[in-house]
């Protein structure tokens, strides 16, 4: 029976539970405070009719005339009808005057006068008085005993007044409602706030139990944790509530992030922006450490009431730099396209010079076409050994000349052949090159002078360009992530080449790059030898 019984509270609702258990808790305190001040008020009572009984003995004991009967012959003749009419106009009980032998002298029945008083009266013979409950032949009462003195302070009897326990109880049957007024009040109060405390926690909880509430939470944990696309939630303050495994790994968190507002745990730049909701619009791409993230940003509201927001991140480094990879491969392709046309058009030049007969014409036409391109192949070779740096320029050399400007190699530029990794090198020089032929193609054509020099703290890459320079407003801007001041294509996402290179070179400790104008815009980037701290990937 009390599995059953275990079993039939589980299935109660939890509104029901709740009405059930405050109810239960407000029923036994108030009945535990109706209890206590019942015996509290019983408790007053009999002091009170201890110490009625005893003022009305006292004064007894008082009467000369009381005192004076003692010395006759017969003294109940004179006590017995004083005590009646005394008993009479107070209500008590009983009142009894008894001599030093504990003759009774007067009694409300008279059959009882001249026998000894049923209880013990030594304590009040030996001149004290007394207060308290005791059972006589007319029932359980309260009484008040004064011992009665002659003239000479002589104990020679005493007094008994008793009010019966009965009418002490009916004294507090009397009182009883207004004792239980306040209890009925409190307990009707508890009623109405027990039911509406359940409607606001059924309101508050959608009306879901508790092993409900129970699965929606594990089936969101699996669910947050187990998908592969970073979310963080925030509250209305901007604290984090909650952050996936996948969060946690692409913003470089941890459990210490939760509670912390959100703007202080995400590194600085373009994503502090976006999760801060100070960057608008849909699938902003952010650069964080050595990622490139997709980050969008939903504010949560909740019956018309703003309370926080959810951010989600994908992890596109890898695709970025595929899409970056494509970029440069379409640009080669079509620098190689123009430079057929440009060989077609010179090898009609050459067939129509040889059919004129202009033989000499033609071989002058082709080794000066020859020694323009072969003295750029031998400047980059020469000053650059790397292999994978030099093709970089190469290719860039071939795509400038496509757009109609001049990209040449500086003669102090010096970077050996066995210089090692250069993949932060690449990103550096190929990010500032495209940089530079974007701001020199906005001007309609110009020159590109690029500077590689291998020092003995690091390498210095300097790019120049006959661009319009940078406004000396956004100096300050330009290497941050998302910053830009060009028209966005369908090839990719603006503002990350600039906060590449500054991430690349300030990996490395004591890593820099400035920018300054100087008949166009000149980049300085300087890369100290050692392993980097944090290698950038896109």
């Amino acid at each position: 029976m009390q599995r059953d019984s275990r079993w039939g509270w589980s299935r109660l609702r939890l509104s029901t539970q709740i009405v059930l258990l405050s109810l239960a808790i407000t029923v036994l305190t108030l009945g535990t405070g109706v209890t206590v001040s019942i015996l509290q008020a019983r408790a007053q009572l009999d002091r009170e009719s201890g110490r009625q009984s005893l003022a009305i003995a006292r004064t007894v004991a008082q009467i000369p005339q009381v005192r004076a009967a003692f010395t006759r012959p017969h003294p109940e003749r004179v006590i017995n009808p004083i005590a009646e009419r005394i008993r009479a106009r107070t209500e008590a009980a009983f009142v009894v005057v008894a001599n030093a032998r504990g003759i009774r002298y007067s009694h409300p029945d008279p059959a009882k006068i001249g026998e000894l008083i049923s209880t013990d009266p030594s304590e009040v013979l030996s001149g004290r008085e007394y207060v308290g409950v005791q059972t006589g032949t007319l029932g359980r009462s309260v009484r008040g005993k004064v011992p009665i003195r002659d003239g000479r302070g002589r104990v020679i009897g005493l007094v008994s007044v008793g009010i019966l326990e009965d009418a002490v109880g009916a004294q507090l049957r009397h009182d009883l409602p207004v004792l239980l007024i306040p209890p009925a009040i409190g307990l009707a109060l508890g009623a109405i706030g027990s039911f509406l405390l359940a409607r606001r926690i059924k309101r508050q909880t959608f009306g879901l139990e508790p092993n409900e509430i129970a699965a929606l939470l594990e089936q969101r944990e699996a669910v947050l944790h187990g998908i592969r696309e970073g979310t963080v939630a925030t509250d209305a303050a901007g604290r984090v509530l909650l952050v996936n495994d996948e969060a946690k790994r692409l913003l470089g968190l941890d459990d210490s992030a939760l509670g912390r507002p959100l703007a202080d745990v995400v590194p600085s730049g373009h994503v502090r922006d976006v999760v801060g909701g100070r960057a608008a619009g849909p699938d902003q791409v952010v650069l964080v450490n050595d990622r490139v993230l997709v980050a969008n940003r939903m504010p949560v509201t909740i019956r018309g009431r703003d309370v926080g927001a959810v951010v989600t991140l994908r992890d596109r480094t890898e695709l970025e730099g595929l899409l970056r990879e494509l970029h440069d491969v379409r640009s080669l392709a079509d620098a190689l396209r123009a430079q057929e046309h440009e060989f077609s058009h010179r090898l009609h030049v050459v067939a129509g010079l040889i059919e004129l007969g202009r033989s000499d014409e033609a071989i002058r036409f082709i080794n000066q076409s020859s020694v323009v391109y072969q003295a750029l192949v031998e400047s980059i070779v020469e000053h650059v050994g790397e292999p994978t740096l030099a093709a970089l320029l190469l290719g860039k050399a071939a795509v400038a000349s496509e757009r109609g400007i001049e990209l040449r190699v500086t003669d102090d530029s010096e970077l050996p052949e066995d210089y090692g990794d250069v993949r932060d090198l690449v990103t550096v020089v190929g990010n500032l090159v495209d940089n530079a032929l974007d701001s020199v193609a906005s001007v309609g054509g110009g020159s590109i002078v690029v500077t590689i020099r291998d020092e003995a703290e690091g390498v210095v890459v300097r790019v120049h360009d006959s661009g319009p320079g940078v406004e000396p407003s956004v100096v300050d801007e330009i290497f941050r992530d998302g910053f830009t001041t060009k028209v966005a294509t369908g090839t990719g996402r603006r503002g990350l080449g600039l906060a590449l290179v500054s991430q690349t070179v300030r990996r490395r400790e004591g890593g820099y790059v400035r920018v300054a104008n100087d008949a166009g815009a000149r980049f300085t980037a300087f890369l100290p030898h050692g392993r980097p701290r944090a290698r950038v990937t896109a």
